[in-house]
């Protein structure tokens, strides 16, 4: 489960901790791509997406208490539009693109969002880009043009637009976290939990509206559901969180470079879904600009803190 937002974080003494946290993510996240694709064979985009999104946030809202942080947060408004948007627009589209598209292709486009962040950004709340920002988009530019290959219109249009809806949804979500923040300080655990909780009734409700059919409550699909609701997205949103208050916000956004990178070897390896060339140079093409991005907030952490980063 992507992320909302980035915090600064403090420079770790003892890297041994964000180091194995980050290692769990990268697998925990990429990994998780396979198992979304493998829950489709049991139940419909909606009535998986909802479901393991509802457990996610349940696990989530336990966990408060035990790390003694607030569970009611109040702004019920701001966390119902952050949910439509976070959670039931971002999983529910990239849940609903898995049906047709690889899961390799699909999570490459999905963490696309950085880029369109920064177009988001500029149009509404009038961020400029700046220095490596600009060979980043293109860069990622090059890179959608390979993956997407409309000279030939390989794979699925309606996956393809789906991925990119996600993409979409997860930058304005970005957004939309930075407008709630900036109206008052509010705990991010708990406002993901919240958000996710709202965010996955609204895809149960859309299952029953859409009548999909039924679930088949199989050895295979408890399994998943349960690794994907509970290791996935809370177990994966409380390590992530602790990388936001070890780390830099742009040390910290190097995980993004790994999770479609765990993706694409291990839909290749267990679901025999092979790239063609043209993916893997737009892959290559959208992870350097993704790197860019990473080296170009790290270095303006640096700007604004005086500390160098870490050997």
């Amino acid at each position: 489960m992507p992320a909302l937002g980035h915090a600064a974080g403090v420079m770790p003494p003892n890297w041994s901790g964000p180091l194995l946290a980050f290692t769990a993510l990268c697998v925990v996240w990429g990994y998780s791509w396979v198992l979304l694709k493998i829950g489709l064979l049991d139940a419909g985009p909606f009535s998986y997406a909802g479901l393991r999104t509802l457990l996610g946030a349940c696990a989530l809202l336990a966990l408060l208490p035990l790390l003694r942080r607030p569970v009611r947060v109040g702004r019920w408004r701001e966390l119902l539009v952050l949910g439509l948007v976070n959670t039931a627009g971002l999983v529910g589209c990239s849940q609903w693109a898995l049906v047709e598209g690889a899961a390799n292709r699909t999570s490459i486009l999905v963490y696309t969002m950085p880029f369109w962040t920064l177009i988001l950004g500029w149009r509404l709340l009038g961020e400029r880009l700046r220095g490596l920002q600009w060979p980043a988009v293109a860069a990622a530019a090059l890179g959608l043009g390979c993956v997407l290959n409309p000279w030939t219109f390989a794979g699925s249009a309606r996956s393809t637009l789906l991925a990119l809806g996600a993409a979409w949804f997860w930058a304005l979500g970005v957004i939309v976290v930075k407008r709630i923040q900036a109206r008052g300080p509010i705990d991010l655990l708990a406002l993901t939990a919240w958000q996710m909780f709202f965010g996955g009734l609204v895809l149960c409700a859309c299952a029953l509206v859409v009548d999909e059919p039924a679930v088949s409550w199989t050895p295979r699909f408890l399994a998943v559901l349960g690794v994907t609701a509970l290791v996935s997205t809370g177990a994966g949103w409380a390590l992530w969180v602790y990388l936001l208050h070890r780390l830099p916000a742009g040390t910290a956004s190097l995980m993004t470079l790994m999770v479609p990178v765990v993706a694409v070897v291990s839909s290749s390896w267990q679901l025999d879904e092979h790239l063609a060339q043209s993916d893997l140079a737009g892959i290559v093409a959208i992870v350097l600009g993704l790197a860019l991005l990473a080296v170009h907030a790290l270095h303006q952490h640096r700007s604004v803190t005086g500390t160098a980063a870490p050997e």
